[in-house]
């Protein structure tokens, strides 16, 4: 199992964060059992595309909430880690309460 559980949306409340909000959160590691997805699909070509993080952040965004690590932007960075037998991605986790 890769994630802790395949999910389909956002079940927390809206944060507000922009992406410059997201950028002043150090990154931290975070294992990839532990996330629960807020996506079923992905785009392969984000997958496969060797610079898919030039336009965004080099971290994936992952939102901590009522004991659960969801993985809210980045889901081709963690299938990446995936594929390269990594068990750990570098995150920018942000605690909402």
């Amino acid at each position: 199992m890769i994630f802790k559980r395949v999910g389909d949306s956002r079940p927390y409340p809206v944060h507000g964060l922009e992406p410059r909000d997201w950028a002043a959160i150090p990154p931290r590691t975070v294992r990839l059992d532990q996330l629960v997805t807020t996506k079923d699909t992905l785009q392969l070509s984000s997958l496969l595309d060797e610079d898919s993080t030039y336009y965004g952040d080099l971290f994936a965004h992952v939102v901590a909430w009522k004991g659960d690590l969801y993985l809210e932007d980045g889901l081709h960075r963690a299938l990446r880690a995936a594929l390269h037998q990594r068990q750990v991605l570098h995150a920018r986790v942000h605690e909402v309460s």
